[in-house]
């Protein structure tokens, strides 16, 4: 992957996620300066440099900004799952509004301040039109929402500060374990639906979410603005998990079950979170994203104000996907009732997860 070598020093936020790990990645070697910030009680990067912050307390985040003084600012830190919408905007909205209160007191002259928001922030789309950035956002359940409003922070409490917004579609690639019960269900013989074959979806590859992110953050007329990510290409559950039965190689048995099944491990995953006040990804907001009949965008608006495409096709990230779990031994334990549990379920509906 060919990223731009930013111009001077970055400062990331959920480098231990999905997409802020690979962002980092991708930066450290391109040479880029980075620092990301990770939570009280985590451990140091293993991958460049990192410094403790507490997202609670601007003070913590003002003195990692002013000893850096980053020139840019990537922000993908955030929560996914939660028992309230308290939980959410804690993860979500608190943090946004802290780090660029940070910026914008101790370093306004970053060059740019890059949240990392969702798609889902708009909620889902019709089947016949993708969400566009000129469409009201109307998000349906708790994360989304929360992303959304920590957009609308950024856009109203950034000063001087130059910033953008950015909404990945679904993320799969490398590293990812939201889409792996699908590669480990081929893996098995079995390709799995819950209702859910002729629904359409956007995905893009992590490689090209990263340098759109990246090429976001440089281009003079992306600020201010914000911007869906995604490869323009609207495919149905079937055509995906087609792909990646065809890249696993193995004959799979295909096996529509009832859409009922995912609302029964939502309503097992609320009664547990009621019992034990622990938060599920799988419960009856995300089941709500299940059940949509489209979550597409597109991607005019990045294309004509910074020039981004997507390059990765479906077959090769697919493929680079595949290969990254069976090297680093993400096959070697499979249990075919594992397709069928509560857990399954989970990662099902768990494709719309954005933040690190």
């Amino acid at each position: 992957m060919v990223v731009p070598l930013l111009d001077g020093k970055v400062l990331i936020t959920g480098a231990s996620g999905f997409i802020g790990g690979q962002l980092r990645d991708a930066l450290l070697r391109a040479g880029n300066d980075v620092v990301a910030i990770r939570r009280p009680g985590s451990p140091p990067s293993k991958a460049g440099r990192s410094v403790e912050a507490d997202y609670a307390r601007v003070a913590d985040l003002e003195r990692v900004v002013a000893s850096e003084k980053p020139d840019y600012v990537l922000h993908v830190a955030g929560v996914t799952k939660g028992t309230s919408y308290e939980d959410f905007r804690s993860g979500n909205v608190m943090p946004t509004r802290n780090l660029l209160a940070a910026v914008r007191r101790e370093h306004p002259d970053a060059k740019r301040f890059v949240m990392v928001s969702s798609s889902t922030s708009y909620g889902p789309s019709a089947t016949s039109a993708p969400q566009r950035e000129e469409n009201p956002p109307r998000p349906i359940e708790h994360y989304g929402t929360s992303k959304l409003e920590a957009e609308r922070v950024v856009e109203a409490e950034s000063g001087q500060v130059a910033w953008t917004i950015v909404r990945p579609c679904a993320v799969y690639g490398p590293g990812d374990g939201d889409h792996f019960a699908l590669f480990q269900g081929a893996v098995l013989g079995v390709n799995l639906f819950y209702g859910n074959r002729d629904r359409l979806m956007s995905w893009i590859y992590v490689d090209d979410c990263v340098r759109g992110i990246l090429e976001s953050a440089v281009h003079a007329d992306s600020a201010g603005k914000g911007y869906f990510l995604t490869n323009d290409v609207q495919l149905t559950w079937d055509q995906f998990q087609t792909e990646i039965a065809l890249a696993v190689g193995h004959r799979v048995r295909t096996v529509d079950l009832p859409e009922q099944l995912m609302w029964a491990s939502a309503l097992a995953g609320e009664i547990a979170t009621r019992i034990d006040k622990k938060p599920r990804l799988m419960n009856l907001q995300k089941a709500r994203l299940g059940v949509q009949e489209a979550w597409t965008c597109s991607g005019d608006a990045a294309r004509r104000d910074f020039g981004f495409s997507a390059t990765v096709t479906l077959a090769e990230g697919i493929r680079r996907t595949h290969e990254w779990y069976s090297d680093n031994g993400w096959y070697q334990s499979l249990d075919p009732k594992e397709l069928l549990s509560a857990q399954s379920l989970r990662r099902l509906v768990g494709h719309l997860r954005r933040s690190g």
